[in-house]
């Protein structure tokens, strides 16, 4: 069983859902671009019990609050609202737990906070002009356009998501994430700066790769160098505290078949607490 949980923000609150004793051993989980906390439904409940899991809805995703008007979906600044929970919650030490961009916010460096482009805030401006209404969709097409706009994910694991990603309304569902969060500012770093952001990472790191995923480095262009620099990094250097893990399934294995990863996540989080009571 979990339970619901909100932490208020200036401009409204971050949601979040627990599972696990309150006094266990601290993980926040961080769900990927336009997901929500439900990523990880059924994967806590086959890791660990003795710790506990805070599952958080980034800012204008599931049931967390939009941000305010005018404002602009900064990738980085939900670095910021990792650390207004974890301050909410008074963990100084946890570890966090991501897929996809959640354990790209995980990594982040926030030192590294860049400029945003001048082509987001156009096309927030534009965005704003428009004044869309949310479209409604019926349940079944609700789950056909998240699938058609995410191969990697099964119904069951769609149906999961749009539990806590869509609200039923008089004229069907309409998702919950704010529409703002399509164009957030990406801000690019080059290869070299993603292998000294890696070099920075001093904690014990656990990062699992499926087969099937996205970025995978043996199924792209051997000219890709973006992902081939802090590859050729992570082999030469970074071995010491980072565990790599490669698995069968697809970027949402996680979700599809949690089964794969749970007893590596597992382990690790046992050496993790071991490491904590020491």
């Amino acid at each position: 069983m979990f339970s619901e949980l909100k932490f208020p923000v200036p401009w409204g609150h971050v949601a979040a859902k627990a599972w696990g004793p309150s006094e266990g051993y601290p993980v926040l989980c961080l769900h990927g671009w336009l997901d929500n906390a439900n990523t990880f439904d059924k994967l806590i409940p086959l890791l660990p019990r003795d710790c506990y899991y805070v599952a958080m809805d980034f800012s204008g995703h599931g049931l967390s609050s939009h941000r305010p008007a005018g404002s602009p979906y900064h990738f980085l600044d939900y670095v910021s609202d990792v650390r207004r929970v974890a301050a909410a919650l008074q963990w100084r030490r946890f570890t966090l737990m991501g897929h996809s961009m959640g354990g790209c916010v995980a990594g982040m460096d926030t030192e590294a906070w860049l400029k945003s482009k001048r082509m987001v805030i156009d096309r927030l401006l534009s965005l704003e002009a428009k004044q869309q209404t949310p479209k409604a969709r019926s349940p079944e097409a609700a789950l056909q356009r998240l699938l058609e706009a995410n191969r990697h994910l099964t119904a069951e694991g769609g149906a999961i998501l749009l539990q806590r990603g869509a609200t039923e309304t008089p004229a069907g569902l309409v998702y919950n994430r704010d529409m703002r969060v399509h164009m957030q500012s990406r801000e690019s770093f080059t290869a070299e700066q993603c292998v000294k952001l890696l070099q920075k990472i001093q904690d014990r790191v656990l990062i699992i790769i499926a087969q099937d995923g996205l970025l995978v480095p043996h199924n792209l262009d051997s000219t890709n160098h973006f992902v081939k620099a802090p590859w050729e990094a992570f082999e030469s250097t970074l071995k010491q505290h980072i565990q790599l893990v490669e698995v069968p399934g697809s970027h949402f294995v996680h979700l599809n078949e949690p089964e794969v990863v749970s007893g590596i996540i597992g382990n690790f989080l046992t050496a993790q607490n071991t490491r904590a009571r020491l």
